[in-house]
């Protein structure tokens, strides 16, 4: 008997299944839905209701994605996506973005940095809604549920946690206005944060929510720069910024600032140790064999 297509097949799956091949694999198809989001948002689309549909169509087009890889690729159960609680935990994700931020700004205009000028017609509001969207699934999807998941198997939670924030941070180095301050803040707090979102819960609906939100809070509430990225369009809030770049952010915003990043590194800690005392905190391979 004629075993070849078998083993050819084992063959295959066990290369894709290799850690780098697979994450490979994992952010050329996201990134190609990804970008094919904006691209229709940007070229096609007539209107915000358009737009947003666009990237809803984008959003579950990357879910299904990433379950049909995990399931046919690595042949394991998705339990990061598990459906149950993920109005739950995306809600209160986008509520603690919010908050978060708004914090945030609150601390920069008691220390006189920002200043409130006025206010833009309430419709601005809906079409801001699209990118941030789109963002916070692609990015979670492919930092916390590929980088970090996949490293921390081999390496264990806090080594993972360090590898996988330092890509993430340095991955927006060439936004248009990338610094080193701006990478290396996000690095820190974003990293804590959103992986903590991870580890706490063991899904990704929280870190989603929180990462589209803040997002949108920046750019369309409070007209503030996005990671280097001047908002297309201006916020709901007229705005100015002034003061020295370690406490404003400088060209990165305010994600740089010195405020942004004890703030969120104070609630990503919180989240680790909440997540630790659940015993969600996973060891190295070796030293799970020992």
């Amino acid at each position: 008997m004629d075993v070849r297509p078998d083993r050819q097949t084992g063959l295959f799956l066990r290369l894709l299944r290799f850690p780098l091949v697979f994450l490979a694999l994992l952010y050329a198809v996201l990134t190609y839905l990804y970008l094919s989001a904006f691209f229709f948002r940007t070229s096609f689309t007539s209107g915000p209701i358009e737009a947003i549909g666009a990237t809803l169509m984008a959003c579950a087009m990357m879910l299904i994605v990433y379950v049909s890889l995990g399931t046919l690729v690595e042949e394991r159960s998705v339990t990061e996506l598990a459906v149950p609680r993920m109005g739950r935990e995306f809600g209160l994700g986008l509520l603690l973005g919010f908050g978060l931020y708004s914090l945030c700004i609150l601390i920069l205009m008691v220390l006189g940095a920002y200043r409130v000028e006025g206010l833009n017609a309430w419709h601005i509001l809906l079409p801001g809604m699209a990118a941030p969207m789109a963002t916070g699934v692609f990015e979670e999807l492919l930092f916390r549920g590929g980088v970090f998941r996949i490293a921390e198997k081999w390496l264990g939670s806090w080594i993972a946690l360090i590898l996988s924030s330092l890509i993430f941070g340095f991955i927006h180095m060439e936004n248009d206005a990338a610094t080193l301050q701006g990478l290396t803040s996000i690095s820190i707090w974003a990293g804590l944060l959103l992986t903590g979102t991870y580890m706490l819960t063991r899904r990704l609906w929280l870190g989603m929510g929180l990462h589209a939100a803040w997002n949108y809070t920046q750019g369309t509430v409070y007209s503030g720069i996005v990671s280097g990225n001047e908002p297309a369009t201006p916020g709901l809030i007229r705005s100015s910024m002034q003061g020295p770049a370690w406490l404003t952010g400088g060209s990165f915003g305010v994600e740089a600032s010195l405020v942004a990043l004890l703030v969120c590194s104070t609630a990503g800690i919180g989240l680790l140790v909440a997540a630790a005392r659940r015993g969600n905190v996973i060891r190295p391979s070796w030293d799970r064999q020992m």
